[in-house]
C-alpha cells in the first residue's frame, strides 16, 4: 500500500508504507544524483522536477551500442533499388535489368581474376565491327551480359560493342528497356593485370520500334531501321553506370538523381554502398591524355597541353596520368577532380572513343556529379548518333579544368 505525505501545498511525493523515514545514509545517496533534489526531501519543499543525470557508465554503455549498430548497417545495392523503387524513382522492370548487369559484373569481375589461371588472356582470332582485334574476354563478357539481360525477361533491344547491330531480345517477355554497353573496356590491359572495365547506359522505349519477335521471324528492313534507330541522344538515358575492375571492384550508377557508388564484398559476393551522391571537385591538378599523338593534334589543343606542363602559381605543374581504360580515367576523376581527353588527330578525324555506349554513358554521371563533357564544341548528351557505333572526340572532366580547356580551343 501506498499513503501520500504532505510535504507543501503545491505537490506530494509517494513513499511506500515501509519507508519509516529517510536516513542519512539514504540522503548520502540522493546526493550522489542531484544535491538539489535532496536538500528539497530534507526541507519538504519540491520547487519543480528536475531531470536526473545518468551515471557516465551508463550513458557510455548506450553510447557503444550506437557504435555497433552502425558499424553492421551495411546498405547492398539491391536494397538501395529496392528503395529507389519505392520512391518512384525506378519501376520494377528497371531494378530488375539493373540487378541483372550488376550479376553480370560479378562474373566478369571473377573470370578476371582468374584470366591467367584458366587461360583466358590473349585474343580470341576475331575482329570486331570497328576491326579491332577481339581477347578472348572481350567475346565470353558480351555473352555474359547479353545472356544475363535475356534471362531477366525486362530488355526489348541490345546494343554492344562486340554486336555489329543492336540485337532484338527474343526470350522477352514485356520488358522494352533498350540497354547499350561495353563489356570490356580496356581490354588491352587485361594481359597485364591493370585496370578495366564494363560501361552501360539505359534507354527507355521507342513507342514507334516496339518489337515483338519468335525464334522464327527475320527482320524486314523497316524492323531493322527501327532497331537502328536506338541511336538517341545522350541526355534520354535513364540509367548510367560502370563496373571497374582493379583492386576493388566498384559499380557505380546514375538513375538521373545523383551519382552513387558500390563496393563488392568478396566476403559476402555482394555490392555494397560505399560512395553517396559523388561530387567531383570543381578543380583538379590531374590531366590525361595519349600525350602518344601530341604530334597528330591541332595546335590549339598543343598549347593547352603546353599550360598544363608548366609550374602554375605553387611551383608545380599538372600532373599527368593515362590508364588506357576510360572506367579507370572516370572513376579517379570523379574522386580526385582534373579532366580526361581523347581529341580526333589527323589519323582519326571523328576521335576513338564510341558516343554510344562509351561517351553518353560516362557524360551521364559526370553531368550527374557536377562536371562537365564536351567535344570540343557542344555538349556530348546532346549529340544525336547517326549510327550505333559512331565515334567522337570527348573532354570530360571537372568544370573549371573543362573551361579552361575551351578557353583555349575557342
Amino acid at each position: 500500500m501506498v499513503q501520500a505525505i504532505s510535504t507543501s501545498s503545491c505537490c506530494n511525493i509517494l513513499f511506500s508504507k515501509s519507508h519509516r523515514s529517510i536516513s542519512p545514509h539514504s540522503l548520502h545517496s540522493f546526493n550522489h544524483y542531484s544535491p538539489s533534489f535532496a536538500h528539497r526531501i530534507s526541507t519538504g519543499v519540491q520547487r519543480k522536477a528536475v531531470e536526473l543525470p545518468l551515471p557516465e557508465t551508463v550513458t557510455q554503455q548506450v553510447q557503444n551500442k550506437e557504435q555497433r549498430k552502425t558499424q553492421f548497417a551495411l546498405e547492398n545495392l539491391t536494397s538501395w533499388l529496392l528503395k529507389q523503387e519505392l520512391a518512384g524513382n525506378i519501376d520494377a522492370e528497371l531494378t530488375v535489368v539493373l540487378s541483372s548487369i550488376s550479376l553480370a559484373c560479378k562474373q566478369i569481375a571473377s573470370l578476371l581474376q582468374r584470366s591467367s589461371i584458366i587461360n583466358l588472356t590473349g585474343g580470341q582470332g576475331t575482329i570486331n565491327v570497328q576491326g579491332e582485334d577481339q581477347k578472348k574476354l572481350d567475346v565470353i563478357s558480351n555473352e555474359l551480359f547479353c545472356n544475363c539481360l535475356r534471362s531477366s525477361g525486362r530488355t526489348g533491344i541490345i546494343a554492344s560493342e562486340e554486336e555489329d547491330t543492336p540485337v532484338a531480345v527474343e526470350e522477352t517477355y514485356s520488358g522494352n528497356y533498350i540497354v547499350v554497353f561495353d563489356p570490356i573496356d580496356g581490354s588491352a590491359n587485361i594481359d597485364t593485370a591493370l585496370t578495366t572495365g564494363s560501361i552501360f547506359g539505359i534507354y527507355g522505349p521507342d513507342e514507334q520500334c516496339l518489337i515483338d519477335l519468335d525464334d522464327t521471324s527475320t527482320l524486314d528492313q523497316a524492323r531493322e531501321k527501327c532497331i537502328i534507330n536506338v541511336c538517341q541522344p545522350g541526355r534520354n538515358l535513364l540509367v548510367a553506370g560502370y563496373c571497374l575492375y582493379s583492386s576493388s571492384v566498384v559499380f557505380t550508377i546514375s538513375l538521373g538523381k545523383g551519382v552513387f557508388a558500390f563496393t563488392l564484398d568478396p566476403t559476402y559476393g555482394e555490392f555494397v554502398l560505399t560512395h553517396e551522391n559523388i561530387k567531383i571537385p570543381e578543380s583538379g591538378k590531374i590531366y590525361s591524355f595519349n600525350e602518344g599523338n601530341y604530334d597528330l593534334w591541332d595546335d590549339k589543343l598543343k598549347n593547352y597541353l603546353d599550360h598544363l606542363r608548366q609550374p602554375g602559381s605553387n611551383g608545380k605543374p599538372y600532373s599527368g596520368r593515362y590508364i588506357g581504360c576510360l572506367v579507370g580515367e572516370i572513376h579517379r576523376m570523379l574522386l580526385r577532380g582534373g579532366i580526361y581527353g581523347n581529341p580526333k588527330n589527323k589519323n582519326s578525324k571523328n576521335g576513338n572513343l564510341r558516343l554510344l555506349y562509351e561517351c553518353a554513358p560516362m557524360s551521364f554521371l559526370i553531368e550527374q556529379a557536377g562536371g562537365t563533357a564536351i567535344d570540343g564544341v557542344q555538349r556530348i548528351l546532346d549529340i544525336v548518333p547517326e549510327q550505333v557505333h559512331q565515334r567522337t572526340p570527348i573532354f570530360i572532366g571537372s568544370p573549371d579544368e573543362v573551361q579552361k580547356l575551351q578557353n583555349y580551343l575557342a
